[in-house]
């Protein structure tokens, strides 16, 4: 069984880099998978392991950085290593939009029930501040997704929002509501809300009979989705655009397994899909070996419980 944890902090930080080869020497010696983003206002990671290596590199992560508590943390198990990688990365943002985080006015994280007492409100603007593909695959009811493939974007669109409504915004984990809400307030919102604990949080604490959240929700590794309970989801990832798919794209003639899909079928090049049905034949051969393929994304690795 495999652990996995999602977290962020925002804090100013120094001494990244010696703090950077630390971590990634930690990670390889324990054999932490995942990644973990690492600037001078923060982190944002998601990495798994086994239970005990997973406990010690949250410790670590804690003592190097020097805080006591996350903003944000989520705990899930899977029965497989979702990431093939363990790194940790330098970058300007742990988030990039272009803008300096500080800390919010208002705690306005909001619990799963508040939230949906909150998003019932005909007058809440309800957003989804995920990418277009990952709204696709699921999403809460009512929820408008403002289709910015580039977080840096994301303010233009901001700035057209109505100051006298209550705005709701949510997304995967937590952490770009938390950049895009900080923007809100320094332009003078006040009634600006989000999903504590993201999606994930959500979708492991309320019964799906309670539940205003349709469809699935995307994450950035191997499960690809997971739905209600943080049980595995249907969609399965394109090895063409890395674009997640459902069993109905894959009924397409476009859909190719290890190459194309109808998202990026007729966008590929013919070099490109003979180079994907290359590496398909070797996932394929690896698989009757017995062996793992570094690109196979569609084990069939059994249930996350």
């Amino acid at each position: 069984m495999f652990y996995i944890s999602g977290f962020y902090k925002f804090k100013k930080l120094k001494n990244i880099k010696k703090i950077k080869k630390s971590l990634q020497s930690f990670f390889n010696k324990k054999n932490i998978k995942g990644t973990i983003i690492i600037s001078n206002e923060g982190i944002n990671g998601t990495i798994a392991a086994k239970k005990k290596n997973l406990e010690l590199a949250m410790k670590k992560i804690k003592n190097n950085f020097k805080f006591v508590k996350f903003d944000s943390q989520n705990l899930s198990k899977s029965k497989f290593q979702p990431f093939h990688r363990g790194k940790a990365k330098i970058k300007k943002e742990v988030v990039p939009m272009g803008i300096k985080i500080s800390k919010r006015k208002l705690d306005n994280h909001l619990e799963p029930l508040k939230w949906n007492k909150l998003i019932k409100n005909k007058n809440t603007f309800l957003i989804d501040v995920r990418k277009p593909f990952e709204y696709n695959v699921g999403t809460f009811k009512g929820a408008i997704n403002p289709k910015v493939d580039n977080f840096r974007e994301f303010p233009n669109y901001l700035k057209k929002l109505d100051k006298k409504k209550d705005i709701a915004m949510f997304c995967t984990g937590g952490i770009r509501c938390e950049k895009a809400s900080v923007y809100l307030e320094k332009k003078g919102f006040n009634n600006v809300y989000q999903l504590k604990g993201g999606i994930i949080n959500y979708l492991k604490k309320v019964k799906k009979n309670k539940s205003l959240w349709k469809g699935e929700c995307y994450v950035f590794d191997n499960r690809v989705s997971i739905k209600h309970a943080l049980v595995p989801g249907s969609f399965s990832l394109c090895s063409g655009c890395r674009k997640p798919i459902s069993n109905k794209e894959k009924k397409s003639k476009k859909y190719e397994e290890g190459v194309s899909c109808p998202n990026c079928h007729d966008t590929l090049t013919k070099s490109q899909k003979e180079r994907f049905r290359m590496r398909q034949k070797q996932i394929i051969l690896a698989k009757k070996l017995g062996k793992k393929h570094i690109f196979q994304k569609e084990f069939n690795w059994g249930k996350i419980v």
